[in-house]
């Protein structure tokens, strides 16, 4: 880490979010790195936790139990490069559960972590992007990402998150897979498995 950044980066969203994260993913520029890593929180009800983060169902939500700041720690097993997170909120259905400022902190461990950036949400319903920057650099390298919800809307104690994506830049060249035909075809479809 050179240097922290102390940026404030306010998002007002549509009423509705057309971002899709995975676009990027089978365009080739990215690829979800969440699954490499070790998810820990701060708190959660029973029922709630890690695991629905991470099931790519929007209609799950990991729920805090405690005290504001809310933890979701993110720690790599070898130093990877990020591009950006990607945080999947509905106002609509959270309201007060829903997180209204946000800090991104960055580290080797628990005891080093430095803040990256702190967003405002204005309502947020959708995918919400951070872009992640440490200087001019597009990316970052880390052992570990903490993500902390340091206050909700109507100043609600705990919050809701609905899903969290982490993407790492693809080095190299681009391959997106739309270059080399339809997939879903039925000669490819022949090909699908292996008997």
């Amino acid at each position: 880490m050179t240097s922290s950044m102390d940026e404030e980066i306010t998002i007002n969203p549509p009423a509705t979010s057309d971002e899709d994260p995975q676009a990027e993913e089978r365009l080739g520029f990215v690829r979800e790195v969440g699954a490499q890593a070790v998810w820990s929180l701060s708190s959660c009800k029973p029922g709630f936790g890690v695991e629905r983060l991470r099931d790519n169902i929007m209609d799950t939500y990991w729920q805090s139990d405690g005290q504001l700041p809310h933890l979701v720690n993110i720690q790599f097993h070898k130093r990877t490069n990020i591009s950006q997170i990607y945080i999947y909120t509905d106002y609509k259905l959270d309201e007060s559960y829903t997180p209204s400022r946000i800090s991104i902190r960055s580290g080797t461990n628990f005891n080093d972590l430095q803040e990256l950036q702190v967003m405002d949400l204005a309502e947020p319903t959708g995918w919400v992007q951070v872009p992640i920057k440490d200087g001019n650099v597009k990316s970052i390298r880390t052992f570990m990402l903490q993500i902390a919800v340091i206050s909700n809307h109507q100043n609600g104690r705990d919050t809701h998150m609905r899903q969290i994506r982490i993407h790492a830049p693809v080095e190299g060249k681009h391959y997106p897979l739309e270059l080399f035909g339809k997939f879903g075809t039925v000669d490819f479809q022949k090909f699908a498995t292996i008997r």
